[in-house]
């Protein structure tokens, strides 16, 4: 694709699942792409499979260390790093400011250091990795949820933001794909996701669907769609059905 042919690309959580994924395309279009996680073997090992280069630890904290291995110049940032943290209202305040930072500030950190470069020179593309339940809902996932939805709104704030100025914006909203991350969302996310779980590849495929046409939303999911139109257009009957489905899982001993 020649859109990321010679880019310089930064994937972070890329060590496998979704991240990974998308770090191999990446590559195989040519692009130039620096691979990111916590774990320096996950890291190195992606980035060995691929040509590329690694740069191991806090995603909030490479940007600097990314842009020097990619010779001065990020053209894509993945901000795909994310926790999934399972829990209520009641979880512990850490675990609520976990998924906050990884989920929601980490995008915000990476956005501050960018935007100077990608506006002074007018272009620049932030890809996001949300979920579904960004635009929806995780039953048993209060902390995700909500730091889900808040990825989702400031891909958004971006994306109306900066779009007249060459800023281009992603937002990947999947439900189930099957990675550790499904197996961490535990007895909902198998009620829930595991029946219509994709592979890591089929969202790569959709987000480069996404880049050729320019497209803000990438729905790995296509009834996706559906679902948030009815969350938006009859909330009522959509919150009745979520709650169905929350008595079911708690019937199923959640």
């Amino acid at each position: 694709m020649s859109t990321v042919q010679g880019a310089g690309v930064v994937v972070t959580g890329a060590g496998g699942g979704i991240g990974a994924a998308l770090a191999r395309r990446f590559a195989a279009e040519g692009a130039r792409v620096v691979v990111n996680d916590l774990d320096p073997g996950r890291t190195k090992a992606v980035a060995e499979e691929i040509g590329a280069t690694a740069v191991a630890g806090d995603a909030s904290a490479i940007v600097e260390e990314a842009r020097e291995a990619l010779g001065g110049t990020v053209d894509v940032w993945c901000a795909n790093a994310g926790l999934a943290s399972p829990g209520d209202a009641f979880a512990d305040e850490a675990v609520w400011a976990a998924a906050w930072d990884v989920n929601v500030m980490a995008h915000v950190r990476a956005a501050r250091a960018l935007l100077p470069e990608w506006l002074e020179r007018g272009s620049g593309r932030f890809v996001s990795t949300v979920s579904a339940a960004g635009l929806l809902t995780m039953v048993g996932a209060a902390p995700y949820s909500v730091s889900k939805h808040g990825a989702y709104a400031f891909a958004e704030w971006l994306s109306l933001t900066y779009r007249h100025r060459g800023v281009k914006v992603h937002a990947i909203c999947p439900q189930g794909v099957r990675t550790d991350m499904l197996t961490a969302a535990g007895s909902a996310g198998e009620l829930v996701l595991t029946p219509t779980a994709i592979e890591p590849e089929d969202v790569a495929d959709s987000l480069f669907d996404a880049i050729e046409s320019d497209r803000f939303l990438v729905l790995p999911h296509p009834e996706v769609a559906d679902y948030y139109r009815a969350r938006a257009t009859d909330p009522e009957r959509w919150l009745g059905n979520m709650n169905h489905l929350q008595r079911k899982w708690e019937g199923a001993g959640a």
